[in-house]
């Protein structure tokens, strides 16, 4: 055992008893989104982008990463926006994007001319 160890047990033993020799696990660094923010974020993901506002049709990491800093002045790692959707229950699959001109008629149409095999 190392010196130093044994004085500082010994100086936490005299200021807090047996207690004092408890490991102190701390809860880490403070989440920079509260849980509202979280779950506003998680809406916008839901919700999906607005090509008008947004300049995009489906959302990427580094438009999500955009987004975070607009809105709530946040800045994160593009890696931790992926970790961050994990955490509020999303996975990195995603929807075929649709292009927003496209007329359902028109694809109905389009079904209907293909013969069954």
């Amino acid at each position: 055992m190392d010196r130093q160890t044994l004085r500082d047990w010994v100086h936490r033993f005299n200021e807090d008893g047996s207690d004092g020799l408890k490991d102190a696990w701390y809860g880490g660094p403070m989440p920079r989104l509260s849980p509202e923010q979280k779950a506003e974020l998680a809406q916008i993901v839901e919700t999906g982008p607005d090509l008008a506002v947004d300049g995009v049709v489906r959302w990427r990491r580094i438009d999500l990463q955009r987004v975070i800093e607009d809105r709530f002045g946040v800045a994160y790692h593009e890696r931790y926006v992926g970790k961050l959707l994990k955490e509020l229950g999303f996975s990195h699959m995603s929807a075929r994007p649709r292009h927003p001109a496209q007329d359902a008629w028109i694809v109905a149409e389009l079904k209907k001319t293909f013969r069954a095999r």
